[in-house]
């Protein structure tokens, strides 16, 4: 599947850099092992489609790590379609920061690659992202010491994001609800907004 116009629009000036790294998603990460080898042809649909529809609920000019980023899903598309934000992914194995760092080097942006788990990161940030990493309870777990008062974990989820959430403990103090998120062309999103009580 190519991008429709519509979808590379969500991208405004890194259009070039989004396709760039759907190729190198298609080509090196199926070659990796970072990518399934039947993903190759669904990578807009399935995977930059999917991660687009969060990028919408940020706030602007703000610090946002995306943890186990991965391939780099969702935090390559999120520092694309939204450079305003400074954008860090921390992801544990090397074999994917590597990966991470030449996507980078390769794209020309500025997004910073920490290797580790998530638990050992000693800075903050406004916004930590998830996607396909763990249950939310274990997200929470993972990534509260990074979230500063006022901040807020954002976790892509499925159609089970409210079964999801209604087991979950809540810390105290925190706050959270489902964004249901429709955009035009792209299938409705499900993400998970746990704030972190001022």
């Amino acid at each position: 599947m190519k991008p429709t116009p519509e979808l590379l629009a969500y991208f405004g000036d890194n259009q070039e850099r989004i396709q760039a790294y759907a190729l190198l998603l298609k080509t090196e990460g199926i070659e990796r092992g970072l990518i399934g080898p039947k993903e190759g042809d669904r990578i807009w649909q399935r995977h930059i489609a999917n991660c687009i529809p969060i990028t919408t609920i940020i706030k602007p000019n703000i610090r946002l790590v995306d943890i186990g980023s991965g391939a780099g899903l969702p935090g390559i598309v999120i520092a694309l379609a939204r450079p305003d934000l400074k954008v860090t992914l921390v992801e544990p194995l090397q074999r994917r920061v590597d990966f991470l760092t030449e996507v980078v080097a390769k794209l020309d942006i500025p997004v910073e690659v920490i290797r580790g788990r998530a638990e050992i990161v000693k800075k903050q940030f406004e916004v930590v992202t998830a996607r396909a990493v763990a249950p939310l309870e274990k997200l929470i777990q993972i990534s509260w010491h990074m979230i500063p008062k006022g901040g807020q974990l954002l976790a892509i989820k499925g159609e089970g994001a409210q079964a999801e959430l209604d087991i979950t403990k809540l810390k105290k103090g925190s706050t959270a609800k489902i964004h249901e998120i429709s955009l035009p062309n792209l299938p409705v999103a499900r993400v998970v907004e746990v704030g972190k009580g001022a």
